[in-house]
């Protein structure tokens, strides 16, 4: 039974039993009743078919947010045709990160924040403008996203699924340009962060309405077909429990902490990699007084021809490519790839053992490392400066994957790993909630606690889940 038919027979069943009451009112006191009522409806059904959906569904002609998305989508059309044609600067200013630019596009005004930052992070990875365009202007509708969070935003997908647009309140607004710069800095300074990376920060102001600010950015989960399991980890027990069958297909429901128990993340010598990576994350975070982030997690077996690909010779020079320099993945000439398993414990599992100067052959693929025919020798000369300028980076080989910065491959899952969720600062309120709870919850770990406190127990909750 369809969304529609359930909605139309719900309210022939409301119309019989409330016919006769109708009739006693007013014709004023009547149309508010029946628009209250049809509005009752319309949110019991919604929900009751969102949670047996898949999690999203069309923004159509009959949903609440239809006019919302259109206005959207027709105004970041008008946006990005125009800054198609502008130059991203090779250094960004002071300037540049406070930029706001306003258009007008027939009754819209559409603000966009700090727009060369925004292109010149998309350009780093490897997202063209006409990709971007494309995907957030494409003739399909926008899916809206419900999951189990108790997030007061709006998620919406788009049509390809690989970008989520987000509703965010003037305060978090605030706080993410304030903070813009170190942002972008972390992520300069380590472009493989797991930090879920922001593409486009944008108001609209719609007549007659509260202006809206939202922010684009990209989906961990990408692409997702695959999927078949999804976590919201935040290191913390109480509140952590989602019931799996309580409500609709367990595929696309987002489990938490207290599911996960029990199981293990298995990356074998990526393991080290990730660990390191969070520690990093975090502490950047901690240093911006936030808490209540999450890491999102999922995975997905690994086929067979995915295993074999994956130490090819082609794909071994993209990821190289992709790995060493995101702002040029198209060189003619690869890099060398200072990818040496003795050097550093931190570096990723798909690494050449080179503990004395020199190439272990390992003859045939057995997993622990790239094999000696599929490498050419010439590529693994790299110096010391460029071996801890690597290091310092702390990149790992990336996979040849648009979303390849949140994907981590084990032997024999595909994980996608994000860091998301790091508007909320520890201020009083947060204070004040973090005492009541230490009274409400004696001795167990919620979420509400200091920027430090969070960050330790967040790295720990990865050090005993992952083997």
């Amino acid at each position: 039974m369809t969304f529609h038919t359930t909605l139309e027979l719900f309210q022939g069943k409301m119309d019989k039993r409330s016919g006769l009451r109708l009739c006693h009112f007013g014709t004023a006191r009547r149309r508010r009743w029946w628009g209250l009522r049809r509005r009752w409806i319309y949110i019991y059904i919604t929900f009751t078919f969102t949670w047996r959906m898949l999690g999203v569904f069309k923004t159509n002609q009959e949903h609440d947010l239809c006019s919302l998305t259109c206005l959207m989508k027709e105004g970041l059309h008008a946006v990005l045709q125009t800054s198609n044609n502008t130059t991203v600067p090779d250094k960004l200013s002071a300037e540049h990160y406070k930029l706001a630019e306003t258009q007008v596009h027939k009754d819209l005004e559409m603000q966009t924040f700090a727009g060369p930052v925004f292109a010149g992070l998309r350009r780093s990875l490897d997202i063209t403008e006409e990709e971007y365009h494309r995907s957030l202007s494409s003739d399909g509708c926008y899916l809206q996203f419900i999951s189990n969070s108790k997030s007061k935003a709006d998620f919406f997908l788009t049509n390809d699924k690989r970008f989520f647009l987000k509703t965010q309140n003037t305060r978090e607004v605030k706080f993410f340009l304030s903070n813009l710069k170190a942002y972008m800095d972390h992520l300069e300074k380590y472009p493989h962060s797991l930090m879920v990376r922001f593409l486009g920060l944008y108001s609209i102001q719609i007549p007659n309405k509260t202006k809206k600010y939202f922010i684009v950015m990209q989906n961990v989960f990408y692409p997702d077909e695959r999927i078949n399991t999804r976590y919201d980890i935040k290191g913390c027990e109480v509140g952590r429990w989602t019931d799996p069958a309580s409500t609709g297909n367990p595929v696309t429901k987002i489990l938490k902490d207290n599911n996960f128990e029990g199981k293990h993340i298995i990356l074998d010598k990526q393991r080290s990699w990730l660990v390191d990576q969070v520690e990093i994350d975090s502490a950047f975070l901690r240093s911006l007084n936030v808490l209540d982030y999450s890491i999102l997690l999922a995975h997905q077996p690994l086929h067979q021809d995915e295993l074999d690909r994956k130490h090819s010779f082609s794909n071994l020079t993209m990821r190289t490519v992709k790995s060493m320099d995101q702002d040029s993945p198209a060189k003619e000439d690869p890099p060398t790839i200072p990818l040496l398993e003795g050097y550093s414990a931190r570096l990723a599992s798909d690494t050449i053992d080179n503990g004395s100067d020199h190439v272990q052959n390992t003859g045939e693929h057995s997993g622990h490392g790239i094999p000696l025919q599929e490498i050419n020798l010439h590529s693994v000369n790299c110096t010391d400066a460029e071996l801890l300028e690597f290091q310092a980076h702390h990149r790992r080989l990336l996979p040849n994957l648009k979303n390849s910065v949140h994907v981590i491959d084990g032997p024999k899952l595909r994980y996608f790993v994000g860091i998301v969720d790091f508007f909320t600062v520890y201020g009083v309120k947060k204070r004040q909630e973090n005492l009541w709870k230490s009274l409400r919850f004696p001795g167990r770990a919620f979420s509400t606690v200091s920027p430090a406190t969070y960050s330790q127990r967040f790295c720990q909750w990865v050090k005993d889940h992952t083997k």
